[in-house]
């Protein structure tokens, strides 16, 4: 075949300048699809026909602003301005996904700065990958198995351009020196939206603002009954129930069937029509996952994530089924150190301990002192052995006391770090499943009927926490506690 002769790209139009967020949002979509199916039919072409003779290549759209005031904003509101003049700049996927996010960002950034965004296409290809990922009946097949190397006809993933450099506060700037707008880079985006359809077989349009993370089934399947209680009122606000691998329903009597095969995060989304719902990952055990699922869901900009899972009681006084509310984190997880140094302090965020005390009294109907009983604050140790308690007791147990830890687990400090380095508002609340240092192991039979009637209380504690989270301003929740020297203006 006769060699590549330049390279092929769609026609778009010029980019322009926009005043109004719907119609720049407008404008993103379409600049978006026109790449999408222009990557999409070249390379369906490609699978029948062979090599093309041209490098087919499309863009990612952007926003751009450019500035030259250093007009005073409001500086109550933790996003939706820039520090100081200059460019500024972000990358865009899935303007379909994120519509109501963009249109509401875009809008804060003219309304603080009273200049126009330009929207028009960005430097940085768009891979093919992400390019057919959204269409069922499209696969990009292993390399080596097509007639010819897909990288001399498309461009793929680069790493590159897939990062945390701007979350990380690593002063990143795109290859023209513009600074960024928003957290995360398209193709950073489109990388986790990839991650979270394969680990928790639902689709990112289903996820919803506030999100439960556990690490056990039993409370998907109260997560499961509050939701078809709720269908079965019209009133509730809430529209639909996801179960795994994407099935729907929006009657409280609908059957729900059990996939052959579970994902190794089942996830579920109980849905209103904002978005303003419920999202419950069940993410098993350990840091690393904790870490894969916050690092995908945080792409998504939820308004509030929280650790509702159990944990070791490490004080006499606890019984099991009491809570602990965490307003301090002993990081012995590791897997966050190169991305936020353990010297980083975790805060507790006011908004989030308030709605989830509250839940607690609501629910348990404890008030003040005698709330006490059954909850007790407190720093909680995440740490990454789970048989911490085979080790030679002195070291664990001595740092454990030095630091008056009063819960053990392998996920809350995890969760709550990922959240201050993803400005995404955190807060764990856990339900004491053992008292290793007080011999009550976590052995079968070991569990008091007490502490199986708290896995009911304590997921509706949780939801009453996201419902009351739900009514909150934005610019309230979204604490100017997570924000840094130099920040985006996006949240």
């Amino acid at each position: 075949m006769a060699p590549q002769t330049g390279i092929k790209t769609p026609d778009i139009p010029a980019p322009e300048a926009f005043n109004d967020p719907a119609m720049a949002v407008a404008r993103l979509q379409d600049l978006y699809q026109a790449a999408v199916t222009f990557l999409t039919e070249n390379f369906m072409t490609a699978l029948t026909d062979g090599q093309p003779d041209t490098r087919m290549r499309a863009f990612y759209p952007e926003i751009r602003l450019t500035t030259t005031s250093y007009a005073k904003t409001d500086s109550r509101l933790s996003f939706g301005h820039v520090a100081e003049p200059g460019i500024y700049a972000t990358t865009v996927t899935r303007p379909d996904l994120f519509a109501s996010y963009l249109e509401q960002q875009i809008g804060l950034l003219i309304a603080s700065h009273g200049v126009p965004v330009i929207i028009g296409a960005s430097d940085t290809v768009m891979p093919v990958h992400f390019a057919v990922a959204n269409v069922p009946s499209v696969t990009v097949p292993q390399e080596g198995s097509m007639d010819f190397n897909l990288r001399d006809a498309f461009d793929v993933p680069d790493l590159s351009t897939t990062h945390d450099a701007i979350v990380n506060g690593e002063g990143f700037t795109y290859p023209d020196g513009a600074r960024p707008l928003a957290p995360f880079t398209a193709q950073r985006i489109d990388y986790s939206l990839a991650r979270l359809a394969h680990y928790t077989a639902t689709a990112a349009e289903h996820f919803q603002n506030h999100v439960m993370f556990t690490n056990y089934q039993f409370y998907v399947e109260e997560f499961e009954a509050y939701a078809r209680h709720v269908l079965a009122d019209p009133d509730s606000g809430y529209t639909s129930f996801v179960s795994t691998g994407n099935v729907e329903i929006a009657k409280a009597d609908a059957p729900i069937p059990v996939p052959a095969k579970m994902p190794q995060m089942p996830t579920y989304h109980l849905k209103r029509a904002d978005g303003g719902g419920i999202t419950l990952v069940n993410i098993g055990v350990g840091p690393s996952n904790a870490k894969t699922a916050t690092d995908h869901i945080a792409v998504l900009r939820p308004h509030a994530w929280l650790m509702v899972g159990h944990c070791a009681g490490l004080r006499n006084s606890q019984r099991l089924g009491d809570f602990v509310l965490a307003h301090a984190y002993l990081r012995e997880d590791h897997v966050l150190d190169d991305d936020l140094p353990i010297w980083v302090p975790i805060p507790a965020l006011a908004e989030i301990q308030i709605a989830l005390e509250t839940a607690v009294a609501d629910v348990t109907e404890l008030q003040g002192y005698e709330l006490k009983r059954i909850m007790r604050t407190g720093t909680v140790a995440t740490i990454d052995n789970r048989n911490w308690e085979l080790r030679e007791q002195a070291g664990p147990v001595q740092r454990l006391s030095q630091s008056r830890a009063i819960a053990l687990d392998m996920e809350s400090a995890t969760i709550a770090a990922n959240g201050f380095r993803f400005r995404v508002p955190y807060g764990t609340l856990l339900c004491v499943s053992d008292k290793p240092l007080h011999g009550e192991l976590k052995l079968p039979g070991m569990a008091s009927d007490f502490y199986k009637t708290q896995v009911a209380a304590h997921l509706m504690i949780g939801i009453r926490a996201m419902e009351r989270l739900r009514e909150m301003p934005l610019e309230r929740i979204h604490s100017r506690k997570l924000r840094s020297f130099e920040e985006t203006a996006f949240l």
